[in-house]
Protein backbone atom coordinates (compact mmCIF):
# COMPACT_ATOMS: atom_id res chain seq x y z
CA UNK A 1 0.00 0.00 0.00
CA UNK A 2 1.33 3.11 -1.27
CA UNK A 3 1.61 5.90 1.53
CA UNK A 4 3.11 9.85 1.22
CA UNK A 5 3.87 11.47 4.03
CA UNK A 6 5.28 15.25 4.07
CA UNK A 7 7.72 16.52 5.91
CA UNK A 8 9.74 19.82 6.63
CA UNK A 9 10.00 23.44 8.80
CA UNK A 10 6.00 24.59 9.93
CA UNK A 11 7.37 28.08 10.45
CA UNK A 12 9.31 29.69 8.05
CA UNK A 13 9.87 33.89 7.88
CA UNK A 14 8.23 36.02 5.04
CA UNK A 15 10.77 36.70 2.11
CA UNK A 16 12.32 33.24 3.02
CA UNK A 17 11.69 30.09 0.80
CA UNK A 18 9.40 26.91 2.19
CA UNK A 19 10.57 23.62 1.13
CA UNK A 20 8.26 20.92 2.01
CA UNK A 21 9.22 17.32 1.42
CA UNK A 22 7.22 14.32 0.11
CA UNK A 23 8.36 10.67 0.68
CA UNK A 24 6.96 7.93 -0.65
CA UNK A 25 6.66 4.59 0.58
CA UNK A 26 5.29 1.49 -0.61
CA UNK A 27 5.55 2.44 -4.61
CA UNK A 28 8.22 4.09 -6.33
CA UNK A 29 7.53 7.61 -7.98
CA UNK A 30 8.67 6.66 -11.12
CA UNK A 31 6.17 4.05 -11.96
CA UNK A 32 4.23 4.92 -15.08
CA UNK A 33 1.37 6.68 -14.53
CA UNK A 34 1.63 8.43 -11.90
CA UNK A 35 2.47 12.12 -11.07
CA UNK A 36 3.05 13.74 -7.71
CA UNK A 37 1.08 16.64 -7.14
CA UNK A 38 1.60 19.68 -4.00
CA UNK A 39 -1.46 20.90 -3.41
CA UNK A 40 -2.15 23.30 -0.48
CA UNK A 41 -5.42 24.61 1.33
CA UNK A 42 -4.82 27.95 3.29
CA UNK A 43 -7.21 29.16 6.38
CA UNK A 44 -10.96 29.49 5.08
CA UNK A 45 -10.25 28.64 1.31
CA UNK A 46 -10.60 25.89 -1.61
CA UNK A 47 -7.59 23.67 -2.83
CA UNK A 48 -4.97 25.00 -4.58
CA UNK A 49 -3.18 23.14 -6.82
CA UNK A 50 0.59 24.21 -7.33
CA UNK A 51 1.86 21.74 -9.47
CA UNK A 52 3.33 17.77 -10.07
CA UNK A 53 6.45 16.19 -11.45
CA UNK A 54 5.14 12.81 -13.39
CA UNK A 55 6.49 9.34 -13.38
CA UNK A 56 9.19 10.52 -16.19
CA UNK A 57 10.35 13.85 -14.51
CA UNK A 58 8.20 15.94 -16.52
CA UNK A 59 7.23 18.92 -14.52
CA UNK A 60 4.12 21.24 -14.44
CA UNK A 61 3.22 24.06 -12.38
CA UNK A 62 0.24 26.08 -11.84
CA UNK A 63 0.77 29.88 -14.08
CA UNK A 64 0.10 31.27 -10.59
CA UNK A 65 2.92 29.64 -8.56
CA UNK A 66 4.98 29.18 -11.80
CA UNK A 67 7.43 32.23 -11.13
CA UNK A 68 8.61 31.00 -7.60
CA UNK A 69 8.18 27.49 -7.42
CA UNK A 70 10.58 24.71 -8.27
CA UNK A 71 9.20 20.92 -7.67
CA UNK A 72 12.10 18.81 -8.09
CA UNK A 73 12.40 14.59 -6.90
CA UNK A 74 15.48 12.55 -5.59
CA UNK A 75 14.56 9.00 -7.26
CA UNK A 76 16.88 7.39 -4.53
CA UNK A 77 15.42 8.45 -1.75
CA UNK A 78 12.23 7.67 -3.30
CA UNK A 79 10.73 11.27 -2.86
CA UNK A 80 10.02 14.81 -4.04
CA UNK A 81 10.56 18.43 -2.91
CA UNK A 82 8.33 21.45 -3.00
CA UNK A 83 10.30 25.34 -2.62
CA UNK A 84 8.15 28.34 -2.84
CA UNK A 85 10.24 31.25 -2.58
CA UNK A 86 9.62 34.59 -1.26
CA UNK A 87 7.24 33.57 0.75
CA UNK A 88 4.17 35.89 2.42
CA UNK A 89 1.60 35.31 5.09
CA UNK A 90 -0.77 34.16 1.95
CA UNK A 91 1.52 31.54 1.53
CA UNK A 92 0.34 30.42 5.32
CA UNK A 93 -1.79 27.05 4.62
CA UNK A 94 -1.61 22.96 5.19
CA UNK A 95 0.54 21.94 2.38
CA UNK A 96 -0.61 18.34 0.90
CA UNK A 97 1.54 15.70 -1.55
CA UNK A 98 -0.38 14.25 -3.59
CA UNK A 99 -0.33 11.04 -5.98
CA UNK A 100 -2.57 11.17 -9.30
CA UNK A 101 -3.17 8.70 -11.52
CA UNK A 102 -3.73 9.01 -14.86
CA UNK A 103 -3.90 6.84 -17.92
CA UNK A 104 -6.33 6.15 -20.57
CA UNK A 105 -9.58 7.17 -19.19
CA UNK A 106 -8.78 7.01 -15.66
CA UNK A 107 -7.81 10.11 -14.13
CA UNK A 108 -7.77 10.31 -10.13
CA UNK A 109 -6.19 12.19 -7.07
CA UNK A 110 -6.16 8.87 -5.56
CA UNK A 111 -4.00 9.13 -1.92
CA UNK A 112 -3.06 11.75 0.13
CA UNK A 113 -0.76 12.66 2.31
CA UNK A 114 -1.97 13.91 6.00
CA UNK A 115 -0.76 17.07 4.95
CA UNK A 116 1.47 19.67 6.71
CA UNK A 117 1.06 22.96 8.09
CA UNK A 118 3.20 25.33 7.47
CA UNK A 119 3.19 28.73 8.78
CA UNK A 120 4.81 32.18 7.20
CA UNK A 121 5.51 34.70 10.29
CA UNK A 122 8.13 37.00 11.44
Amino acid sequence: QVQLQESGPGLVKPSQTLSPTCTVSGGSITTSYYYWNWIRQPPGKGLEWIGDIAFNGEIDYNPSFKSRTSISRDTSKNQFTLELSSVTPEDTAVYYCVRRESYSDYDEYNNWGQGTQVTVSS
